[in-house]
């Protein structure tokens, strides 16, 4: 790949030259009615808005989301935040010798210290079928996509690497919350965190960029979990059904409520735990990648983020040893 600044880095008004990806491309309409090319495009730093305006014909047939484009034009703001001001916009050649894949963003946690973390804290269980059931279901196979998966299209954890992240920092939450509160059932609250988004491995493509598959869309990643940990306990002699149930709530529970997609509101301590473990992995996570995104004004204050229904503060007390990972797009 061609060295080029990343996005994040680049001030107003500063020439663009650089291959970025596609994330989103439509065609939307102004209040006059005129036809523009709506695109988001980013590199592994930053997404950003990029429309187009003129001589669409050429270009709005061949682009689709995950392609690469060569954008000259320069850096803009729109309303407060960074946007890019396309002057001429062509697709990647073959010559040109990249591939989308350059531009997927990566936790920067390594796996391998991730992997053994994660191995290392179900061999530490301690009832025999809930261990042999997280053996089953993360065999080397499962692992490899369940490690490589991001935990989202772009609110949190959302970049490669980024579901075993989050799986990884609920599970020392719940530790902790164990620590706390001895009447919680430690085994089965850290084989819920570590379950709680495994059907996420069969929700989201993220070949060329993260987008939700059919099967994501029409079932949902809650409901693919509980599908798989049911089928997966049948194959494990007297697993107890109380057991199952229990572990199967946590999973189908721990968004929190039903207006959140939950089928169920949490109903045991094991189940409380985790919704709340899961909203400060998660929100801290998005928050941090917001005040890091580059649309942080002169005042410090970011655009209003409708996923978080508020502006966020950056008081600029950022600790010495901070490591942020990957920035992404707040719609």
């Amino acid at each position: 790949m061609p060295e080029q600044k990343e996005l994040n880095s680049i001030e107003k008004g500063a020439k663009i030259d650089h291959f970025l990806v596609v994330r989103k491309c439509e065609i939307r309409l102004t209040k006059a009615g005129k036809e523009y090319l709506y695109l988001e495009v980013g590199d592994k730093s930053l997404t950003l808005n990029a429309n187009v305006w003129d001589n669409l014909e050429g270009i709005v047939s061949s682009l689709a989301a995950g392609d690469v484009v060569k954008i000259s034009g320069s850096m803009d703001d729109f309303q407060g935040a960074p946007q890019i001001r396309v002057n001429t916009i062509r697709k990647a050649k073959p010559s040109d010798n990249i591939s989308a894949k350059d531009f997927l963003p990566k936790s920067r946690r390594k796996l391998e210290e991730m992997k053994k973390e994660f191995f290392s804290r179900i061999e530490r269980l301690s009832d025999p079928f809930l261990k042999s059931l997280m053996i089953q279901i993360f065999n080397e196979k499962n692992f490899e996509r369940f490690s490589t998966s991001p935990a989202g299209k772009s609110w949190h954890h959302s970049y490669i690497y980024g579901l075993l992240e989050h799986t990884l920092e609920i599970i020392r939450i719940c530790d902790l919350m164990c620590d706390i509160h001895p009447e919680i059932n430690r085994d089965l609250l850290i084989c819920g965190a570590m379950l709680h988004d495994f059907g996420k491995t069969e929700e989201l493509s993220f070949d060329n960029t993260f987008e939700y598959t059919d099967k994501g869309k029409l079932l949902g990643h809650i409901v693919i979990s509980a599908m798989i940990v049911n089928e997966e306990s049948k194959k494990i002699n007297g697993f107890p059904n109380d057991l199952k149930n229990c572990l199967l709530h946590l999973i189908l529970s721990h968004q929190g409520k039903l207006e959140f997609a939950s089928p169920v509101v949490p109903k045991t301590l094991e189940a409380i735990a985790l919704y709340q473990a899961d909203e400060l992995s998660a929100k801290v996570n998005a928050y941090k990648n917001a005040l890091s995104s580059g649309a942080v004004s002169e005042n410090k204050w970011t655009k209003f983020i409708s996923l978080a229904a508020t502006d966020l503060y950056n008081h600029g007390l950022t600790s010495a040893t901070d490591d942020s990972n990957s920035k992404t797009l707040f719609d």
